[in-house]
């Protein structure tokens, strides 16, 4: 059972809310997400485009700028290597853009995921030797490519490294020593004599943000730059990046123009989703269009999301939308289907013990096994590796809880790995088969965390009693978005509740709909989406109940009411 606790975080809440015009209800959910200073708080309201760093400030910014300016004007071939996921899609194509608008002669290559695994390799090195490239550019990915880099300078390229994923390093007598890559410039905020304030820059930003500082180095208009910050949102979102100061401006800015797009392949994956572009948010980027993008890397080739991006004409991007949702619909089924057999597994045999679940699929499908991970991880509330059977020996991916980081823990292990990067809530890596039961054992034999780690907390922002849910309150909590990673979505609580005429509903059987009534006789309609029919069964064996919920807006056959949405019980 997950612990519910109040985040009581102490502020003048009044002043605040005189000061910035908003009410003591949203001044202290602004510092229960620790939005203290107030610049900050004037950051977190009314942030623009103009209160985010300069590019320039990243380290090896003005080298790489300096090579690049130098491969255009000499007309040298340049490509850009990205990664097969919604970040290295997204970034490959931002690069491109912004190199081909200053008359660059660039093209773009992405690894299979299958055949080529994760990031640079020697296969895409060769191919970029014998398709006669002068430079590489690597975006979400090369900071951990030491081998293949010297590789691909030996071989004559010029290899530039955009990248936010962790430095590499090793631990000697307790102290870390950083491994850069012997690239000819690294650009990557993670180094520790970057300057570039904010740290957590997904890899579509890093390569968004150096672009920036290119145009402007050169004299040209940065605003010509504008239309490509809608896919530093939707890597920002598809990254699971914290949504905090500059991530928060970026995907605020970008959601802001995506709504008004003119790329006619997200127009089309929106409206072959049901999306209308006017009530886009983080939520349909996170679980609708991110997942159609990833699903082409997944199961086909990241390819066909670049395709989309450069569509046309609106009959290619329609086609191409509609491939992209054929494609997530069967790693739907897949995923339902992997999920099922590791729960099975996982229930049934001694890895239940573990604190860190090592979960070996050999039949799963290794583009989903990051995805039946972070199920996993939420079921169980463990970290958790799912791995699968490669080509050559195994591969997987982790999903993380707060308390436990991953790649450093991988780190500790590594003795056992062939390959493996990552950050702290999520990683890849690769084995041989013959090393899974000792890398289980290592991993599990090293953690630190305890059972109090392994306890989900659910931190709830107030108690709101429900005389307060009006359409009033729901519009201002609007500031508060875009949620995500990092600003949650406000969630409140009220207890001592009855419930009346519970039901379940939908074509699906996967809502239940009721009224909720507190002690002074006010109802409110009330929806739960979750395991629907194990909390009928509770509420009917229980007087009265405790809920967290956020207030939402129903809309019906025009006419609109307010109500809640519950996510927990008890």
């Amino acid at each position: 059972m997950a612990r519910w606790f109040l985040t009581m975080k102490k502020a003048d809440f009044q002043k605040n809310a005189d000061k910035f015009h908003i009410s003591p209800i949203i001044a202290r959910l602004i510092r229960n997400r620790d939005v203290v200073e107030e610049g900050e708080i004037e950051q977190y309201l009314n942030g623009t485009i103009a209160d985010l760093s300069d590019g320039i400030l990243m380290k090896d910014a003005d080298k790489a700028i300096a090579i690049l300016t130098e491969k255009i004007q000499e007309n040298k071939r340049i490509r850009v290597i990205g990664d097969y996921d919604i970040d290295g899609v997204n970034a490959t194509y931002i690069l491109q853009e912004a190199l081909a608008g200053l008359g660059a002669i660039v093209d773009t290559d992405i690894p299979d995921r299958m055949k080529d695994g994760y990031g640079l390799n020697q296969n895409l090195i060769d191919r970029a030797v014998e398709d006669g490239i002068d430079t590489v550019v690597t975006c979400d990915n090369g900071i951990a490519a030491g081998e293949e880099i010297a590789y691909g300078k030996e071989k004559g390229l010029t290899i530039i490294v955009t990248d936010h994923h962790e430095i590499p390093y090793e631990e000697i007598d307790g102290e870390k020593h950083y491994i850069l890559p012997p690239a000819d410039a690294v650009v990557d905020p993670k180094q520790k004599d970057c300057t570039y304030p904010f740290k957590e820059l997904c890899g579509a930003a890093v390569a968004y943000k150096l672009m920036e500082a290119f145009y402007e180095a050169l004299g040209k208009e940065e605003e010509d730059l504008d239309y490509l910050m809608e896919h530093v949102a939707i890597a920002t979102i598809g990254d699971v990046m914290d949504l905090i100061g500059e991530n928060r401006i970026l995907v605020k800015q970008g959601l802001e123009m995506m709504r008004r797009t003119s790329s006619l392949g997200l127009k089309a994956l929106m409206e072959c989703n049901g999306i209308n572009p006017d009530q886009l948010s983080a939520y349909h980027i996170g679980f609708v269009l991110g997942p159609c993008m990833n699903a082409s890397g997944r199961l086909d080739t990241a390819k066909r999301t670049l395709e989309l991006f450069r569509a046309s004409s609106e009959k290619e991007a329609a086609m191409l939308a509609g491939d992209l949702k054929a494609l997530n619909d069967s790693r739907k089924d897949m995923t339902l289907r992997s999920v099922e057999t590791a729960v099975h597994m996982v229930e049934t045999t001694e890895l239940k013990q573990d604190k860190v679940l090592v979960v070996y699929l050999p039949e799963c499908h290794e583009s989903i096994a990051g995805i039946v991970a972070g199920r996993l991880r939420e079921r169980f509330y463990k970290p958790t590796f799912v791995l699968t059977k490669a080509e050559d020996g195994v591969k997987g991916s982790g999903r993380s809880i707060e308390a436990y980081h991953m790649y450093e823990e991988l780190n500790r292990c590594s003795v056992y790995l062939t390959k493996f990067g990552g950050h702290k809530l999520a990683a890849g890596l690769s084995m041989q088969e013959a090393n899974i039961d000792a890398f289980r054992s290592m991993l599990n034999a090293k953690t630190t965390l305890t059972n109090e780690d392994l306890e989900e907390k659910i931190s709830i922002d107030m108690q709101l009693p429900l005389e307060y849910v009006t359409e009033s309150l729901i519009g201002e909590l609007d500031l508060l978005a875009p949620y995500g990673k990092g600003n949650r979505k406000p969630l409140f609580v009220e207890k001592n509740l009855k419930v009346l005429q519970p039901k379940i509903i939908g074509r699906n059987s996967n809502v239940l709909k009721m009224t909720v009534q507190n002690e002074r006789g006010m109802k409110l309609d009330a929806i739960y989406f979750g395991e629907v029919q194990e909390c009928l069964n509770y509420i009917l064996s229980k007087q009265t109940m405790a809920f967290t919920f956020y207030p939402s807006i129903n809309e019906y056959m025009g006419r609109k009411s307010v109500q809640i949405t519950i996510v927990n019980y008890q």
